[in-house]
């Protein structure tokens, strides 16, 4: 393989945590009392993913496929965009190779479901968890986002033609 034919994205989101909101983060759902606010679910962690696989294949943003403006995403899984942005990508040629995701948050705790997380990205990028990489942070009580105020994801990727 030619390694220019590799790419890597990026992808970041950045979300609050509120109260009675459900708590979805990498596909999974954790018993946490606040949850992130968003048109969709607001899974950040997915949200993430997803710009980065989109960028790595050349595409837009996640929201411009699936705008906040658009009343059919209001509540949505965003299993699903990611889903679709896994089909765009293959589209276009593309492979994943892998993932790495840094979480950073004081609201729930990561390193409890990081296998389960793993486990539900894999599968919904079609790769071995083995492939899927998730590290919790603590804020250290520091900036915006501390005292569990809101949730922030960094997203790395790596794409490769499909043989």
């Amino acid at each position: 393989m030619n390694p220019f034919d590799l790419r890597i994205g990026l992808g970041w989101d950045l979300h609050r945590l509120e109260a009675g909101r459900e708590c979805r983060l990498g596909g999974i759902v954790f018993a946490h009392p606040t949850g992130p606010a968003g048109h969709s679910d607001g899974d950040a962690v997915i949200h993430a993913l997803c710009d980065a696989l989109m960028g790595a294949a050349g595409l837009d943003d996640l929201g411009s496929l699936f705008p906040d403006t658009d009343p059919r995403h209001l509540g949505q899984d965003s299993a699903e965009f990611l889903v679709a942005v896994v089909a765009a990508i293959a589209q276009r040629g593309f492979g994943v190779v892998n993932v790495d995701l840094v979480i950073a948050t004081e609201g729930p705790r990561i390193a409890p479901e990081r296998e389960r997380m793993r486990k539900r990205l894999a599968d919904l990028l079609g790769i071995d968890s083995t492939r899927v990489n998730v590290k919790g942070k603590t804020l250290e009580g520091m900036g915006a986002l501390a005292h569990g105020a809101g949730i922030a994801v960094q997203a790395v990727c790596l794409l490769a033609p499909r043989t």
